[in-house]
């Protein structure tokens, strides 16, 4: 007998993922976007779904759910790496500053380490602020790094290899600090390995983005 212990890395799909999955292919074929019976029960479904995920991501310090977050603001993605990418080189690239400056740590995780690469290739600057003994980064390090023409912080929420968790609260009020400036700077973190294992609330983190993952939750890859 094998049992299976990874599950940072990924988790076995929960037999009731799947027969609800399962129940949802079979039972509503329909697009989504289409007018007719079967696209609008396909919509209905996906926005249940939506209103479910956005519930996890303003879950309060007693795991209830609190008010804030509008469903409108939840782009699903094929996965935390899209999701990493869509957050990071979607924002930069759109932004209409000549010089774009990068803010993020030395322990991401590859999907964004490969996006702030893929920036520096088309001219942007990137810091990347190094951790202490424990692992976190320190928010006096992040605010020393961030320069005039930063347009984004990106520092993940639990590493996915030493479990550590950073904070992210002291690290937004230092963006949030520059932002009241007038200068245009945004927060990503990358949740994928927070979400699901401790308590989330997007609007209390103080997040303009945030990354998360259903293979890490026990549904498909």
């Amino acid at each position: 007998m094998r049992f299976y212990f990874d599950h940072n890395a990924t988790t076995p799909v929960d037999r009731r993922v799947l027969s609800a999955f399962v129940e949802a292919q079979q039972t509503c074929p329909g697009n989504a976007s289409s007018i007719h019976q079967e696209g609008q029960r396909a919509r209905q479904l996906l926005e249940q779904a939506r209103r479910r995920v956005i519930a996890g991501l303003a879950e309060g310090p007693a795991g209830a759910a609190t008010s804030g977050l509008d469903p409108n603001e939840l782009v699903f993605t094929g996965g935390g790496t899209e999701s990493n990418n869509l957050a990071i080189l979607g924002l930069v690239r759109n932004l209409s500053a000549r010089s774009k400056h990068v803010v993020t740590t030395g322990i991401e995780h590859p999907a964004v380490i490969e996006a702030c690469r893929q920036l520096e290739g088309e001219g942007a600057g990137v810091a990347r602020v190094p951790v202490d003994a424990s692992g976190r980064v320190r928010c006096e390090a992040i605010a020393a790094a961030i320069r005039p023409e930063t347009v984004l912080v990106s520092v993940m929420h639990a590493n996915n290899e030493t479990g550590s968790v950073q904070p992210l609260t002291e690290i937004a009020a230092v963006v949030q600090d520059r932002r009241a400036t007038g200068q245009t700077i945004y927060f990503h973190s990358d949740g994928v390995q927070a979400f699901g294992k401790i308590p989330v609330n997007v609007k209390e983190l103080g997040v303009d983005l945030y990354s998360i993952s259903a293979h890490k939750l026990y549904a498909p890859k």
